[in-house]
């Protein structure tokens, strides 16, 4: 699907008084930078290798899509459903995550330089070889997710609300 269909499927959802229902669809390569997705259905979508950047992801539901290597610079994602999705190589530098769930979610080798995770679920999410490096953890739920040799400090995982169980960086497991 090229962009402007996309963008055509949006405003005939919008103008129905609908959000956007783009499950199942593939959007591999997919430039949908700075469009308006808030509240979009995007359940098992692929959007692998898509072009993200700026887009409003609020409140979107992308239970189980494919994100992988996608590059989500300064999106939008607060309390976006993203169950199970595969986030493994994708660039969300600076993007909002407030009050996602990621739970489940692959963020292994994620770029996730300066993104604001506060108050987000990563219950059992998968940030092995992940880069938080300024990322905001504060108020985070880490239960049993692994960060495995990912790039965060003490500092950051401290500020974090739950951790048990988690893997540590250097490979320990939290009590």
């Amino acid at each position: 699907m090229e962009r402007q269909e996309v963008i055509q499927l949006i405003e005939a959802a919008r103008n129905n008084g609908e959000v956007p229902d783009l499950r199942r669809t593939d959007l591999t390569g997919a430039d949908l930078s700075e469009l308006d997705l808030h509240k979009a259905k995007l359940n098992f979508a692929n959007l692998s290798e898509a072009n993200l950047t700026r887009v409003n992801l609020q409140e979107a539901d992308l239970t189980g899509a494919n994100l992988g290597g996608a590059i989500l610079i300064q999106a939008n994602l607060e309390k976006a459903n993203l169950l199970g999705t595969n986030l493994a190589k994708a660039n969300l530098e600076g993007a909002n995550l407030l009050e996602a769930s990621l739970r489940n979610a692959d963020l292994g080798e994620a770029n996730l330089c300066g993104v604001k995770l506060i108050e987000a679920t990563l219950r059992g999410a998968g940030l092995v070889v992940a880069d938080l490096r300024q990322g905001d953890l504060e108020g985070a739920n880490l239960i049993k997710a692994n960060l495995r040799e990912a790039n965060v400090t003490e500092e950051q995982i401290k500020k974090a609300k739950s951790l048990k169980r988690a893997v540590m960086p250097d490979g320990s497991l939290h009590p």
